[in-house]
């Protein structure tokens, strides 16, 4: 069976996801490594669901079980164990977490000792394990479990020590979306010296992204302009995405991140070969506002994980995806929402300006985006009346806008996306697309 997707093992706690999957996946990381390792060390973190606890130990005791050590963070993000995981040598990481889904969901993130997303081939032994097509001795001893609380002090410090100016006298807002990011964020900034304005940072395990965070920004964007903040920050549940709202209240996405950070770099001449890296989702109006700049864009299939290779593979320093997933190579190895946050706010005072100006130049064509549930995806894919027709649409378009078709790599669903140059325009070939699907592929 396939439990691991593109970003870990998720589902809904105690019907996909069950405390049994937790302890195999334990036993078979223990196993694996310390066969490698006679001294095998796992890193283990995880944001505030409350189901969070059963999986961190349900993980341990597979762990030790098989006489590796654990290493427990305890509640911290995602980027902080790939930091931790790298740095201090440990076989791998493993971080707890659903990422933006509700508190029912959760996931396990299993992270290799490059502080990267785990190798598919790596994944299929853990997933013939838990399926019983493996087996493994347990070892006559056990291994240890500790807190590591040092770590998440670590990755604190190594934030700190990135950006070039001081924050004092800007007011901050942050969207801690009741996370992961609640133990960490607020006070990283008040060392660089801001006035820190935090919300949603209050977790009781079940209010992890409740109308909050990187997915809900309004309140956000209503709360910076009411308290006059000078820029706004919203992360999801594990703070590996985020979210900018400027002085107005306007939403920047992932797109205007890539937008004003490439643009900043290549500025000071630090953007490696001009070129930064985006999925296909990401805005067509992107590609030709960072041509302007002299800025060439590389487009992966949708995922952070695709962004990363192609980053990695090629020197590139900047990349990410429209939901908020951005990459600093020069620092990391993994979306980081509170490092993108410190970059956007060292570039907001080293600029003296405010931040609706650092977007300058930037024309986002008007975007809409439908979701048909449908029983074969792939034959949607491969219908070649749908896909001629998309093929002549595209020629049509002549670069004014664009219509993709992709689907889901987690539910049972079409991804219809449309860009055009009008709101108008978008949804009459969203539409026309939309019933196609649903006349032909939904019963």
């Amino acid at each position: 069976m396939k439990y691991f997707g593109t970003d870990g093992f998720r589902g809904r706690v105690n019907d996909v996801l069950r405390l049994e999957h937790a302890i195999k996946i334990g036993e078979y990381l223990g196993h694996y490594y310390k066969g490698v390792n006679p001294n095998a060390k796992i890193v283990i973190g995880k944001d505030t669901r409350k189901s969070s606890y059963m999986f961190e130990y349900a993980l341990s005791a597979g762990i030790v079980s098989m006489g590796a050590d654990v290493y427990l963070m305890h509640v911290t993000t995602t980027p902080c164990v790939s930091y931790i995981t790298k740095k201090n040598g440990f076989d791998c990481g493993i971080m707890i977490t659903a990422s933006h889904n509700p508190f029912h969901d959760n996931g396990i993130k299993i992270i290799d000792s490059n502080g990267d997303k785990m190798k598919d081939d790596f994944l299929q032994e853990v997933e013939d394990y838990i399926d019983g097509k493996i087996t493994v001795d347990c070892p006559l001893d056990t291994g240890k479990c500790y807190d590591y609380l040092f770590g998440r002090n670590e990755y604190v410090k190594h934030l700190i020590d990135i950006p070039t100016e001081s924050f004092k006298g800007y007011k901050i807002g942050l969207d801690c979306a009741n996370g992961a990011s609640f133990s960490v964020a607020s006070n990283i900034f008040n060392l660089l010296g801001a006035d820190v304005f935090v919300i949603n940072n209050q977790p009781d395990g079940e209010n992890i992204n409740v109308k909050c965070g990187s997915t809900c920004p309004e309140i956000l964007q209503d709360y910076v302009v009411k308290n006059g903040l000078d820029v706004g920050f919203a992360f999801d549940g594990d703070a590996d995405r985020c979210m900018m709202v400027d002085e107005q209240g306007k939403l920047v996405d992932g797109d205007g991140i890539i937008y004003v950070i490439s643009k900043y770099l290549k500025l000071h001449s630090k953007l490696n070969k001009d070129t930064v890296v985006a999925t296909v989702m990401s805005n067509i109006g992107l590609t030709k506002s960072l041509k302007l700049q002299g800025i060439n864009i590389v487009q992966t299939d949708v995922g952070d994980k695709y962004v990363a290779e192609a980053m990695f593979d090629n020197g590139y320093v900047v990349g990410g995806e429209q939901s908020g997933h951005i990459i600093l190579g020069d620092y990391a190895t993994t979306g980081d929402g509170i490092l993108t946050a410190l970059m956007l706010t060292n570039i907001l005072v080293s600029s003296k300006a405010v931040a609706s100006s650092l977007t300058a130049g930037l024309e986002i064509f008007p975007q809409q985006l439908v979701n048909v549930s449908v029983p074969d995806k792939d034959a949607v894919m491969k219908d070649e009346e749908l896909l001629k027709s998309l093929d002549e649409c595209n020629k049509e378009l002549d670069g004014s806008g664009r219509v993709l078709l992709r689907k889901s790599g987690t539910e049972p669903l079409i991804r219809i996306m449309v860009e055009a140059e009008t709101e108008e325009k978008c949804a009459e070939i969203i539409d026309k697309y939309k019933k196609y699907v649903e006349e032909h592929f939904v019963s």
